[in-house]
């Protein structure tokens, strides 16, 4: 059976069908290897690097200092109050979590549809929802009461015949972190196996040689392992494809199964499913357009790439504001006096600037995008994705935080306003995503280049054909 090099196409039997020209057409297949393999031993920009490490390590140092006093004086520091029970905590671990699906839909789902222009996207797309996972599930943990027993809330057997309180959102946040965690771990590394390769083929010293060799595991790229390398990647994405929609709606039952006044929804599934995927591409294009600068790879990602995240912002973004609609109106239509009580809160009380901000970023800004022009900018498509990620913080507030400040009993209104640890918490949890994530870009293939290859083949055969 033939052999082919790890730096080479596929073998016949395409990954993705069609072409999509969103590369420039004198792009060689040399071209790309340079661009995206040689990265590890040739930092196209190492100053902006050190300098994105660096905030990333700061980040982190606050971070630790936030865990260090929450450990040592309990969650007391933070300003959670009765009946604000759930505040910053939650509402940052949903903020998070949201935020990395959209990285399975780029990979996973475009994977299946069989896009081609998902090929300069998905690996920095599932980088994103690997750290922005992890973000997210050291929040359960760290608003526990006694957080060195989190390993209680995972049914295994115990001498004690204890088992996790399958009712308790504690378990869920459990299943919901720990399998999004390991599909997209397994997905992210599966995808990079054939690019793993290549590095080691290219690689000059011994020491990168020997990583890359490890991270290849014994990839020759024989026709075999092909096959089954397309077998396992196909059953991974139809693995991870419905885990956005479950992990959404998981969360979004931690509300909508209360008796609560302003949670109590059955929009809330679909509701929380849209954001998701909405700050998720918000994020993408964030990361693409810094990249695209980062690494000198702006003929990998090109401004028909940016056009495309920016097509798919503005549909998410309306589906998020029919949300908006629907929740307004059934409060109104239900006639139930407190649920009126609370959207009147969301629109016009003390907390009444998240929901105004989150209209502004994700529903005002947004229309900005229905000129090309602007889908097209880098700037102009970072600014309104910046946008939408605040606004989308603003959003999970105002769900949040509202119905709880107006609970059944009036005697019980009551106000809440985070603590600096809770803030500073907030703030550091971005360097536990950029310092991993700076370390991914420096060291890991940030862009499929035996896709990429494969698309340009296609192309030339489109061409000459």
């Amino acid at each position: 059976m033939a052999e082919w090099r790890s730096s080479d196409l596929p073998p016949p039997g395409p990954i993705l069908h069609g072409t999509g020209h969103f590369l420039p057409r004198d792009l060689s297949d040399q071209e790309v290897s340079r661009r995206i393999l040689d990265v590890a031993h040739q930092f196209p920009r190492p100053r902006a690097w050190w300098c994105l490490f660096g905030l990333g390590g700061v980040l982190l140092g606050l971070y630790l200092l936030s865990v260090i006093v929450l450990f040592w004086n309990g969650v007391g520091v933070w300003g959670n109050n009765t009946p604000v029970n759930w505040a910053f905590d939650i509402l940052n671990y949903i903020w998070w979590l949201g935020i990395g699906h959209a990285g399975t839909f780029i990979s996973a789902l475009l994977l299946l549809l069989e896009r081609p222009w998902r090929n300069s996207l998905n690996r920095l797309a599932e980088l994103m929802t690997l750290m922005a996972v992890v973000c997210a599930g050291l929040y359960p943990i760290l608003h526990l009461g006694r957080p060195w027993l989190f390993y209680w809330t995972m049914p295994y057997p115990n001498s004690m015949g204890l088992w996790p309180q399958f009712k308790s959102p504690t378990a869920w946040d459990m299943f919901a972190v720990v399998t999004y965690l390991v599909v997209s771990a397994l997905f992210l590394y599966l995808g990079a196996l054939p690019d793993f390769a290549a590095a080691r083929d290219r690689a000059r010293r011994r020491g990168a040689q020997v990583a890359y060799g490890l991270l290849a595991l014994g990839w020759r790229g024989s026709n075999r392992q092909w096959g089954h390398w397309r077998r396992a990647y196909r059953a991974i994405a139809l693995l991870a494809v419905p885990l956005v929609f479950a992990v959404s709606s998981g969360y979004s039952f931690l509300m909508a199964l209360g008796d609560q006044a302003g949670w109590h929804s059955t929009v809330f599934p679909p509701y929380f499913v849209a954001g998701a995927v909405f700050s998720g591409f918000a994020l993408v294009s964030l990361i693409a357009i810094g990249l695209r600068w980062l690494l000198c790879i702006e003929a990998l990602i090109t401004p028909r790439h940016l056009d495309m995240l920016g097509r798919l912002l503005l549909a998410t973004g309306w589906m998020t504001a029919y949300g908006y609609f629907a929740d307004v109106f059934m409060a109104f239509y239900s006639g139930d006096r407190h649920e009126i009580d609370v959207t009147m809160a969301r629109l016009a009380g003390p907390t009444a600037w998240s929901f105004w901000l989150a209209i502004g970023c994700n529903v005002g800004l947004l229309q900005a995008l229905w000129w090309r022009r602007v889908r097209q900018s880098p700037r102009a498509l970072a600014a309104v994705a910046l946008a939408v990620l605040v606004g989308m913080w603003a959003e999970r507030f105002m769900l949040l935080i509202t119905p709880q400040t107006t609970d059944h009993l009036l005697s019980a209104w009551r106000g809440y306003t985070p603590s600096f640890w809770e803030i500073s918490l907030f703030i550091g949890s971005f360097g536990v995503f950029i310092v991993p994530f700076s370390l991914f870009i420096r060291f890991v293939p940030m862009v499929s280049a035996f896709e990429l290859k494969q698309v340009l083949h296609r192309e030339r055969e489109a061409r000459h054909g």
